[in-house]
């Protein structure tokens, strides 16, 4: 289980360590922050950061807008830009490293939590018409309780990461570190060694729309990733101490995955 991974390029200390104090309060995981282009790139390229949150001006010779190419080359991540510069020429500079969010300064935490939000939905997605990643909105259009409700509860996959929305706040979380999954009335339960989240679908969505191929049907409320089984039979499988009925007609196909015949 892992936080969102945050790096945060600002040039005024006391602004950077406001809103990283903010950000970690939120729940993300702020890696570093830095106010020059060297220092962004050597924290960009140690720690594995999920989004970046970068003012476009900052010490040195690069500023924010070179900076970001430089980051983007290494690794395609979300880019938030945070700054008091409104001018067209910078605003026109910006467009070409198709920022994930613009925020001028001052800006308050709830609106940085926002263009996070929106920021990892919509970079999920364009990943997604790359077939690279999947998306997965929980809530539908005609649920008035869902669409009202303060806390939509997302899933965002990118290659083999998903992120489950949880109090406002993505929890990042490697998909082989998923026991099994396990249906509850219309939620499902989504189970690793130390944690367990809850998400509002139903079972075959999200064995339809998740791309795993690891995680198999053994029931009708449970699948369970074949990496995790501790011990089995025909009648149950063992995960981490739990036990876990095959159901009847799920049977066949669990056991072909051990080329049983």
């Amino acid at each position: 289980m892992e936080k969102v991974k945050v790096l945060v390029v600002e040039d005024e200390a006391i602004v950077a360590l406001d809103l990283a104090a903010g950000l970690e309060h939120d729940g993300y995981e702020v890696v570093g922050t830095a106010d020059n282009a060297d220092e962004a790139i050597e924290l960009f390229v140690s720690n594995d950061v999920d989004i970046v949150l970068m003012d476009i001006h900052i010490m040195g010779e690069k500023d924010g807008i070179e900076t970001t190419i430089e980051l983007l080359k290494i690794k395609q991540v979300p880019v938030i830009y945070l700054t008091a510069f409104t001018d067209t020429a910078t605003i026109e500079r910006v467009k070409r490293t198709h920022p994930a969010a613009f925020l001028t300064k001052p800006y308050n935490i709830n609106n940085v939590r926002i263009a996070i939000d929106l920021a990892l939905n919509n970079f999920a997605i364009a990943k997604n018409h790359d077939e690279q990643s999947k998306v997965i909105n929980l809530h539908k259009s005609n649920e008035k309780d869902v669409s009202a409700s303060p806390d939509k509860e997302i899933i965002l996959q990118m290659n083999e990461w998903i992120f489950v929305k949880h109090n406002y706040h993505f929890i990042k979380l490697s998909l082989n570190d998923l026991l099994y999954v396990e249906a509850d009335n219309n939620y499902v339960n989504i189970v690793t060694i130390d944690k367990k989240l809850t998400v509002r679908l139903s079972l075959n969505q999200l064995l339809e729309k998740l791309h795993f191929k690891q995680l198999a049907r053994i029931h009708r409320s449970y699948a369970v990733n074949m990496n995790a089984i501790q011990s089995f039979n025909e009648q149950q499988v063992v995960v981490n101490k739990t036990e876990l009925p095959i159901g009847r007609n799920y049977r066949e196909e669990f056991l072909k995955h051990f080329n049983f015949t």
